[in-house]
């Protein structure tokens, strides 16, 4: 019996199964270049958003915020400057008055000076005078410079303090000393100030009108400056006529 002719091993690959993973194709991309121009730009106004109105609205109020509080701060400032220069004024105004008062003392003060130390009682009493005589003359130029119509009474105040309590200590001097404790009791048949009361109540409301013055805001003493020119030119212009 003849055996069977072998058949050749087939070399074929097998065919790609239709279920395994899918087949890739790639694709020739064509770039066309176009000859067209691009579109024109259009200006286009965006209209806000609730947001942006929210924000500008915030930003208005913090503006007019900080506006008021500089003017708040102003005013106080300025208010503040008033209170410590009226409260300088009226210090050195006192300081002035008591200058007078201390000179108008002294008639007393050497009528009640010890008989035992003459000399030295005569040096410390024209010592402590010197000292008031200064303070005086000081208090008379810065007054004058403060205000001229507080400076005036206040000259006139010394004058008179001069003459009259002058006077009454130039007696004193010529007086003896006293030299047991009834002497201590000095009533105006000895030492007579009365005179100096008409000087004081001028120096005393000339004090008044200028502290108060002073206080007053910006256009207020403006507006009694306006006043006060147009009062003088008025009386100048009455006494021409």
């Amino acid at each position: 019996m003849a055996s069977p002719t072998p058949e050749p091993p087939n070399t074929t690959a097998p065919a790609a199964s239709t279920t395994g993973m899918p087949t890739v194709q790639r694709s020739t991309a064509t770039t066309v270049t176009s000859s067209t121009s691009p579109p024109p730009i259009v200006n286009t106004v965006v209209a806000p958003t609730s947001g942006d109105a929210l924000l500008a609205a915030v930003l208005s109020g913090a503006v007019v915020a900080a506006a008021v509080t500089a003017v708040i701060n102003s005013v106080l400032a300025r208010r503040s400057t008033r209170i410590e220069e009226r409260s300088r004024v009226r210090n050195t105004l006192a300081e002035a008055y008591q200058a007078y008062a201390d000179y108008r003392e002294f008639p007393y003060a050497i009528r009640r000076r010890r008989t035992d130390q003459k000399e030295a009682e005569r040096i410390r009493l024209s010592e402590e005078l010197r000292k008031v005589q200064s303070r005086i003359s000081y208090y008379q130029a810065w007054t004058q410079a403060e205000s001229p119509e507080t400076g005036t009474a206040y000259s006139e105040l010394v004058t008179a303090v001069r003459r009259i309590a002058g006077g009454a200590m130039h007696k004193a001097w010529k007086a003896p000393g006293l030299e047991n404790d009834e002497g201590m009791n000095i009533g105006p048949d000895r030492v007579d100030l009365t005179d100096l009361r008409a000087a004081e109540e001028k120096f005393i409301a000339a004090v008044e009108k200028h502290v108060a013055a002073i206080t007053l805001p910006w256009w207020k003493r403006t507006i009694t400056l306006i006043q006060t020119l147009a009062l003088a030119l008025r009386k100048r212009s009455t006494t021409k006529a």
